[in-house]
């Protein structure tokens, strides 16, 4: 397995944001993490990525503990972009691009043509290339979320966890941003809101819901009218999409 947890539980006080949760992402996997707010998605990504420690049960990274793993080598290969990054307002974007390469440098390294070519890589694939000299208080919200996620590119990661990505983008750089990270050789954990992205960009769906998983599976299995009107408050048709045969859901008034 890529990532895995096993039981695992993270409380503010004696409340259980995660509730005793386990998963397993196969390398190379791109699972979509839904559920409504305060399911306790965000909260279970940053403890996959390795920002916070769990109360019980443990995480994994090709089988190393994120317990007991040095910061820096968790760092080198998991890369997370939060959905409300902030960064240095006085940098430009190229600066803030740089930035995901510093795992891989040790204090005396000079900057060597890999880093080069994994910071050129991630502006061409995340459309910023020719935002590269602008300085970050120009951008608009959009742009911004395209120069961080062109950062956590730029790390090289192995595993990529992204925390509701699309937030920010116009309906084409959502579709884009979504269809560059399902084809990317890397496994991918991402935080999704729209249910419809999710059933076309991600391999396996894992639904939430007050800090314990509801529903686990691929999107067919996953994304049914009785689950979206269980978790979701909803009521919607599924049905498959003659475009690409993936769910497409239909809401109801």
């Amino acid at each position: 397995m890529s990532v895995a947890a096993e039981n695992v539980t993270w409380k503010i006080g004696s409340r259980a944001i995660v509730d005793d949760v386990s998963l397993h992402v196969h390398p190379g996997e791109t699972l979509g993490l839904l559920g409504p707010n305060g399911s306790g998605k965000t909260s279970l990504l940053r403890l996959l990525a390795g920002l916070r420690q769990p109360h019980a049960g443990r995480i994994t990274v090709e089988g190393m503990d994120l317990r007991t793993t040095r910061r820096r080598l968790i760092a080198k290969r998991v890369a997370f972009v939060e959905q409300h990054a902030s960064t240095n307002a006085g940098l430009k974007v190229i600066d803030v691009v740089t930035l995901g390469r510093f795992p891989h440098r040790s204090l005396f390294s000079g900057w060597s043509d890999t880093d080069q070519t994994a910071v050129e890589t991630a502006l061409e694939r995340t459309g910023i290339a020719d935002k590269r000299d602008s300085p970050w208080q120009s951008l608009s919200g959009g742009e911004k979320q395209r120069v961080h996620i062109a950062r956590a590119l730029a790390q090289s990661p192995r595993e990529l966890i992204l925390d509701e990505p699309t937030n920010h983008l116009d309906i084409h750089h959502q579709i884009g941003l979504l269809k560059l990270v399902s084809e990317l050789p890397v496994t991918s954990i991402i935080a999704l809101h729209d249910l419809n992205h999710a059933a076309m960009f991600c391999d396996r769906l894992l639904v939430m819901r007050a800090g314990r998983i509801a529903a686990e599976g691929r999107p067919e299995e996953v994304l049914t009218g009785h689950l979206l009107r269980e978790v979701f408050a909803v009521e919607a048709h599924v049905e498959p999409s003659r475009h690409h045969g993936r769910p497409h859901i239909h809401y109801l008034p």
